[in-house]
């Protein structure tokens, strides 16, 4: 028999792999305030199928490939196999297709999205991804695998119809809805940052008019040195004269400024001009800390596609097109591809994520 070795301590190491990096990205969600956010509750329900897989899926597929491909277990095994892994993929990518929806509602309704809180509408979405991944592997669950004629020494999925069902309810499907909300989510985004240019643009051409305006009562009336010093230290004296705004978030500190103090020229605001001011200055501020939430997202879904999406098209070309010259060799590269991808995902949260960063220098550091 032709043993693998190559097969075996690649195989031992991305089981080592994705079984620590996922570990960490759990216990830093659970451990961490900070951390303790909607989006990563998601990333924490993926991390779940990552671990699954590296417990249920990779340790037997390591041992066929191991024998050279061959399969020396039970049918029903088999079956185990096939089913954990239809559901685990389908689990993953629902995933992020639950991860992008949610994002969208933060963006598109920043007021009623508390990102700080696990709502029920995050829990909905989670069991969903759960259920559906489920449905989506029962055909093999109950026995659809179990054909007349088949090879005891192969495993693999036997009904050719269920290999293009599964495929695309688990990968053709949720992509292009995942790639449509994001699409949707960075345009707004966009659109968002114009406007909050354009206004913040106003308000600081507003605040300097006014600031001229009120120059002639400085004579008459003593300088405060509170109101002087709290101004310098949130925006610094500019060289001509004119406050100056931090460059970071620009447009977001002039939003807040302009809804939370007083006119300069001691007036009285409206009722329903302040509230429409307030709202326009928590509507900015959520939009900043999703945007900032959502740098790492786009990333992880890239890589995903880039993973998965030979394993699919492969396996669905197989089916589709008899004359095609698909080999085994092709159908082992692309599965590795794929299940490289569960041990991607902490990398990418650690490289992209300075909070993840440093909980997991942390948690490591104290365990060594």
């Amino acid at each position: 028999m032709d043993y693998n070795y190559l097969a075996l301590v690649l195989g031992v190491l991305l089981i080592g792999a994705v079984l620590l990096g996922n570990v960490l990205v759990v216990l830093s969600v659970l451990t961490e305030r900070s951390l303790k956010t909607a989006t990563n509750y998601f990333i924490v329900s993926l991390s779940a199928a990552d671990l699954l897989l590296a417990v249920l899926v990779l340790p037997l597929y390591v041992y066929s490939e191991f024998l050279g491909g061959v399969w020396t277990l039970s049918g029903r095994a088999c079956d185990a196999l096939m089913s954990m892994d239809v559901m685990l993929c389908t689990a993953s990518i629902l995933n992020l297709c639950a991860i992008s929806v949610d994002r969208y509602v933060a963006v598109a309704l920043p007021l009623k999205y508390n990102r700080n809180q696990f709502s029920a509408r995050q829990l909905v979405l989670i069991t969903a991804t759960w259920v559906l991944s489920l449905v989506v592997a029962s055909p093999v669950v109950f026995g659809l695998n179990q054909v007349p004629g088949r090879d005891p020494a192969v495993c693999q999925l036997e009904d050719d119809r269920f290999v293009v069902y599964s495929s695309v309810c688990s990968f053709f499907v949720p992509c292009p809805v995942m790639l449509l909300l994001y699409y949707w989510m960075f345009r707004g985004l966009r659109r968002w940052s114009a406007r909050s240019r354009s206004r913040g643009d106003s308000v600081r051409q507003t605040g300097f008019s006014l600031h001229i305006g009120a120059a002639p009562d400085q004579t008459d009336t003593p300088p405060n040195p509170n109101k002087a010093s709290g101004a310098a230290s949130q925006l610094g004296p500019n060289p001509d004269g004119v406050a100056a705004v931090p460059e970071t978030d620009r447009a977001t500190t002039q939003m807040d400024s302009v809804s939370e103090k007083e006119p300069a020229g001691g007036g009285r605001v409206r009722k329903g001009n302040s509230r429409k001011q307030r709202r326009t200055s928590k509507t900015c501020r959520v939009s900043r800390k999703e945007r900032k939430a959502m740098r790492v997202l786009p990333v992880v879904v890239g890589t995903f596609l880039a993973c998965w999406t030979p394993f699919f098209v492969v396996h669905v070309t197989k089916v589709l097109c008899e004359s095609c010259d698909i080999g085994p060799t092709l159908i082992s590269v692309v599965t590795w591809l794929g299940y490289v991808n569960s041990a991607v995902n902490p990398i990418i949260y650690t490289a992209f994520n300075a909070e993840f960063r440093s909980i997991f220098q942390k948690m490591i550091c104290c365990h060594t």
